[in-house]
């Protein structure tokens, strides 16, 4: 069998910020399908790293490459067009406009003369059948966002970026600040997404609920990868001693 390739990786990726090197030299490896949870303290370099991927900082040096082949990500809109699609913890989701709206905002499906009458048809029936193909507990996509729970923004957040094509969901914190049940639901969501075919990273400070949905675990410390072990082959205690910043192969010669 043929070993799995990386759908993203980072080759020497470095970013510095004056004198701060908030990104050191890091290699990494996602792969299709799953779900890699990325750790680390505050300040490990962790938004960096996905900020680079995703377009909104550029690499001072480094590489990265998608589906086999590297990619000129020089902004958000590159990274959209390859599939990636980060959801921030903030979600950006506009609460006076109701849950098609959200999902289609700056992408917004037109008809008539010009394209100047917003197809709210057609854009009704897509985000729909997204929301059900992630399972989604929202009732009527005309509901207004100001209306829901925590852990269904986080659904309709989602929801755009597979509108708009991605196969690469990059989630902040999605469980920050959620109550037990709207926290369930988010975890449910990822385990959906992994179900479907798509890939999957997810930043948490939530031990516990990275081992509940990752295949993966990645650690950074001080702007360098410590490491990457597949969930089943890492106990708590190495996670734990990886965002100490203890190598993962001194973790594996101890």
């Amino acid at each position: 069998m043929e070993p799995m390739q990386p759908i993203l990786e980072t080759r020497g990726l470095c970013k510095r910020f004056g004198f701060v090197e908030a990104v050191k030299n890091v290699d990494w490896q996602i792969y299709p399908g799953q779900v890699t949870a990325l750790l680390g303290d505050n300040g490990a370099g962790k938004s960096t790293l996905i900020k680079l991927i995703s377009g909104a900082y550029q690499a001072d040096a480094g590489e990265i490459w998608v589906r086999g082949q590297q990619a000129r990500i020089k902004g958000p809109v590159d990274a959209f067009n390859l599939g990636i699609a980060p959801v921030y913890q903030n979600l950006e989701l506009v609460e006076n406009r109701n849950v098609m709206l959200n999902m289609f905002l700056g992408n917004e499906l037109t008809h008539g003369p010009l394209g100047i009458f917003l197809d709210k048809k057609r854009m009704a029936d897509q985000s729909s059948q997204v929301l059900q193909d992630i399972h989604s507990r929202i009732p009527d996509v005309r509901v207004p966002v100001a209306k829901l729970s925590g852990g269904q923004r986080q659904v309709v957040a989602v929801g755009r970026a597979l509108v708009r094509g991605g196969d690469i969901i990059i989630l902040d914190e999605p469980t920050a600040a959620l109550g037990v049940e709207q926290t369930r639901e988010v975890l449910r969501l990822i385990e959906t997404l992994r179900a479907n075919g798509k890939t999957v990273i997810l930043i948490s400070h939530n031990l516990s609920q990275v081992l509940e949905v990752a295949d993966w675990i990645s650690v950074m410390f001080h702007g360098e990868m410590v490491g990457t072990r597949a969930k089943d082959q890492v106990s708590r205690a190495d996670v734990v001693s990886m965002i100490m910043g203890t190598k993962a192969d001194d973790l594996a010669m101890a």
